[in-house]
């Protein structure tokens, strides 16, 4: 399936195609780099804790996300304990899964530990594809490349969880390291 024009006249990604959150998302965020290392452990935790949901589950629950993660402060998550995970664990406003939770505690005190290399945002970008995708329908597209095996790969190295490379590619799509939209959405190429 191509894009799809919805009811404003306007060529989307047939995800998108309907008014709401997942439309907005798609409009405004989706495929936008972004910048800064709680930028980057916010995708990539909010990726980890998509992993067997909808994403549109994660984007309805993601202001919570960000008050108990701390806005994604690498460091005040690095320093969560046993009693803050039980907590979490109680928290109804966000998925209450063990170990994604953990993953979450894990990978920010991995990316503290990685400042002393390049930094999460640099390595991420780091397996940018050399040769970008331009899908032109839905039936082309892929959900794992040769990049996002490689970062897969190497975050989980540097001591990252729930890191695979199905996870990583999504992740690569949300945070613009290629353009994802379908030639013929109007968020292609800008």
């Amino acid at each position: 399936m191509g894009p799809v024009t919805g009811e404003d006249g306007v060529a989307r990604c047939p995800w998108a195609g309907g008014p709401g959150t997942m439309r907005d998302y798609h409009d405004t965020e989706w495929g936008e780099r972004v910048h800064g290392e709680p930028a980057y452990l916010e995708r990539l935790t909010l990726e980890a804790f998509q992993s067997g949901l909808s994403w549109s589950t994660i984007l309805a629950k993601r202001p919570a996300f960000r008050e108990v993660f701390h806005g994604f402060d690498a460091d005040a998550v690095a320093a969560f304990g046993p009693d803050d995970v039980e907590r979490l664990m109680q928290e109804p406003r966000i998925v209450r899964n063990r170990l994604k939770i953990e993953a979450a505690v894990t990978n920010a005190r991995a990316t503290v530990a990685l400042r002393d290399a390049e930094g999460l945002e640099a390595f991420v970008l780091s397996f940018a594809p050399d040769d970008p995708p331009a899908w032109a329908d839905t039936a082309e597209m892929a959900t794992t490349s040769p990049e996002s095996a490689a970062l897969s790969k190497g975050l989980k190295k540097r001591g990252f969880a729930f890191v695979g490379p199905t996870t990583m590619f999504a992740l690569m799509e949300a945070i613009g390291v290629f353009d994802p939209h379908l030639v013929g959405c109007f968020r292609r190429g800008r």
